[in-house]
């Protein structure tokens, strides 16, 4: 055992109450259980108080990551057709979040999978963007990734075309022979010094028997916030409404 493992088992074990005595606390009765269905749904409550705690820890070596390689200085164009940089997808924030969709130039219409993402990525980018920034990036024409997020109703998600295919290249979400990927990452800024934070890694050679790989993590508010170095935050929930 290493002793990362044997610090994480002596975490588990000294600091927090096993799963299966948290669970009889949690045991809520609804009318008409069978005693059957409430042992079973407190043997599954003790699994999801595991799991939980898992995603807790993995978010936490996670932050603990020492930060990627020096990111170059990709070049991009914006909503109003203006070419700028990787640092200035940043804005007012020192962490970046990006989505690279499958939506090349070459597609008629974009990856259903990466539009199933993005749609549930719209309306909690505005609570995402009081703390990390959020981009989505595409090889085609910005103008044409707009019109797409606006036939889908998305009016939060702020987008991007690539100028050139380095970017894309670079970061493994375009093989050399023209396919495209995903690719969601996280990217952090010191002074005028980006540095690659996270990248979801792996395909089809990580995927379990008969389960499509997906991404490793699952990815929601909470979730992506626990991609970034800052975190969810102690002190932060979202709101209705943002100044």
């Amino acid at each position: 055992m290493t002793d990362r493992e044997e610090q994480r088992t002596a975490r588990q074990i000294g600091d927090l109450t096993p799963a299966n005595e948290l669970a009889r606390f949690g045991n809520t009765a609804y009318p008409n259980d069978s005693e059957a269905y409430r042992q079973a749904r407190m043997s599954l409550l003790a699994s999801e108080i595991d799991l939980r705690r898992m995603i807790q820890q993995v978010a936490e070596e996670r932050r603990a990551l020492p930060f990627g390689g020096q990111a170059a200085d990709y070049r991009f164009r914006n909503e109003q057709g203006a070419e700028v940089g990787l640092a200035d997808l940043f804005g007012r924030h020192d962490t970046l979040f990006t989505y690279f969709w499958m939506f090349g130039p070459e597609r008629e219409r974009p990856c259903p999978m990466c539009t199933s993402f993005l749609g549930t990525l719209d309306q909690p980018s505005r609570d995402l963007e009081q703390r990390v920034s959020v981009a989505v990036i595409g090889r085609s024409p910005v103008a044409r990734q707009l019109a797409f997020a606006r036939e889908r109703g998305w009016n939060n998600l702020r987008f991007y075309e690539t100028i050139g295919d380095v970017f894309a290249t670079d970061y493994h979400m375009l093989s050399p022979d023209g396919g495209e990927g995903a690719g969601l990452d996280v990217w952090v800024r010191r002074g005028r010094v980006i540095h690659h934070f996270w990248g979801a890694e792996g395909g089809t050679e990580i995927a379990d028997p008969g389960f499509d790989p997906h991404l490793a993590p699952d990815v929601m508010l909470w979730n992506i916030l626990d991609l970034t170095p800052g975190g969810r935050g102690s002190d932060w929930y979202p709101a209705l409404e943002y100044t």
